[in-house]
């Protein structure tokens, strides 16, 4: 699988999740820690993220409180 793939396949993971809970960009940045602009950026396919910032957002989206 190809580098641009991956992303893709992260890009459609975050779409999925705020899909499913009913996230906006802000709401999903306030809470996972990551600026909305990463996460844009990330569903347009702008950058690459650092893997920090994949942990950041992996963590919140399998930890997700309920209610946020």
């Amino acid at each position: 699988m190809t580098e641009k793939d991956q992303l893709s396949e992260f890009a459609r993971e975050i779409i999925d999740f705020q899909r499913k809970n009913d996230l906006t960009d802000a709401e999903m940045a306030l809470n996972s820690h990551v600026s909305v602009e990463h996460i844009h950026n990330i569903k347009a396919m702008r950058e690459a993220p650092d893997p920090t910032i994949v942990a950041s957002l992996r963590d919140y989206m399998e930890h997700k409180p309920n209610g946020k």
